[in-house]
């Protein structure tokens, strides 16, 4: 499990693609790396891995089909700098909210507005997904917890305000519009939302 506080992003340091098999390393130090063991689970851009290595070139990680269709891992190149969480631990505080690393999908970048010390980002995605989007409710994006601001189900966009501290310690300050994210959405706020569809739909078709 994670947080959803990013501590500083880190350089991809390495990139193999191998078939369907993306093995790519990240430049981890400090206390990212302190403890660190293979078979760890650490969070890169809100996207749960395993570590597979470290080495002088970094810390290793495999990525499959199935975690490159769903995220943005496929793009990474040489250079990026990626949020990195280690996993969450007993004991510590839960500054954002809980977070799995399962990917939902990414969304993308449709406007930026930075303005007199207000920086917001607008993001485009399934208008499915924005049933589980609400205002003041919580999102992951690349990794980082958020709040929703404005949220329009109908055209799929959505908002977050970032302050600087996050500008500062993420790279979401760095993307631009046509940008894809990393999307975890919230599993509680999931949850309650399809319990009730479905109670609702059983309860249709007995009165029916």
């Amino acid at each position: 499990m994670f947080t959803g506080i990013i501590t500083k992003t880190c350089p991809v340091t390495a990139v193999k693609m191998d078939r369907s098999l993306c093995r790519y390393a990240v430049a981890l130090d400090g206390e990212l790396l302190t403890g660190l063991k293979t078979g760890a689970s650490v969070s890169i851009d809100g996207t749960c891995l395993t570590v597979t290595a470290i080495d002088s070139t970094g810390v290793w990680f495999d990525a499959i089909s199935e975690t490159l269709n769903k995220t943005t891992l496929n793009s990474l190149k040489v250079g990026d700098l990626v949020n990195v969480e280690r996993a969450a631990r007993f004991g510590d505080e839960i500054g954002g909210h809980l977070l799995s690393g399962h990917i939902f999908g990414t969304a993308t970048v449709e406007k930026i507005v930075n303005e007199n010390g207000t920086y917001v980002l607008y993001f485009k995605c399934p208008p499915a997904w924005c049933k589980y989007l609400l205002p003041k409710g919580y999102v992951a994006i690349h990794g980082a917890s958020l709040t929703l601001v404005d949220v329009d189900g109908t055209k799929g966009i959505f908002s977050v305000h970032l302050i600087p501290e996050t500008l500062k310690l993420t790279n979401l300050g760095q993307k631009k519009v046509g940008d894809r994210v990393n999307i975890e959405l919230d599993s509680s706020t999931q949850a309650i939302v399809d319990t009730v569809e479905r109670y609702l739909s059983q309860t249709m078709m007995s009165t029916s």
